[in-house]
């Protein structure tokens, strides 16, 4: 009987692509990794509530490197709809569409893993920021981004900004998500 040798190599060749994309969100240099988080809702694109499995605590998380559009009237909208030249309402049913496909993919209820840069912690509103890691291996930050249901935006910066630029010019160009519908938002 013969046996395969352990090598690096080996194990990469058989291990999945999702876990290898997920792998080089846990190599951020200065990575604080939360576990045993539940999702509690799904406010929209880029904004979830968490709260502790095993405890009490909730807090709201913004993800890192990506803005989806609004789903509520507020002064956001008025902004994007001035500077994207798209109407209100034409951006609110887009953002709607992106919080399905959160919904879809991260509904309440669902187990995830918190990543969060100790450089860059809170946004302006004092949410923390994270990268979404699902029970897949999957980071749903990338994948929000991929599937074209929100863009790239350097509003708060992370550590993998460019490849997530790179990753929505590839959305974009596929017309995937949002960009089926439109050229830019």
């Amino acid at each position: 009987m013969h046996y395969k040798e352990l090598t690096t190599e080996n194990l990469l060749n058989e291990t999945s692509q999702t876990e290898l994309s997920s792998a080089k969100y846990f190599r951020i240099s200065g990575i604080q990794t939360e576990t045993f988080w539940i999702i509690e809702k799904v406010l929209d694109g880029d904004t979830i509530i968490v709260k502790e499995e095993f405890g009490s605590e909730s807090k709201e998380i913004r993800l890192y490197g990506l803005d989806a559009p609004e789903v509520h009237f507020s002064r956001k909208m008025r902004e994007d709809e001035a500077k994207s030249h798209i109407p209100a309402s034409l951006l609110k049913e887009m953002g709607l569409l992106s919080l399905e496909y959160v919904l879809q993919i991260a509904h309440p209820g669902t187990r995830v893993t918190l990543l969060t840069e100790c450089k860059n912690q809170l946004d302006f509103w004092l949410r923390q920021l994270a990268y979404v890691i699902l029970p897949s291996g999957e980071c749903l930050n990338e994948l929000l981004i991929q599937n074209g249901w929100a863009k790239a935006s350097n509003s708060y910066y992370c550590s993998l900004l460019p490849n997530y630029q790179n990753i929505n010019t590839l959305a974009r160009t596929q017309k995937k998500g949002i960009y089926s519908f439109i050229d830019q938002f």
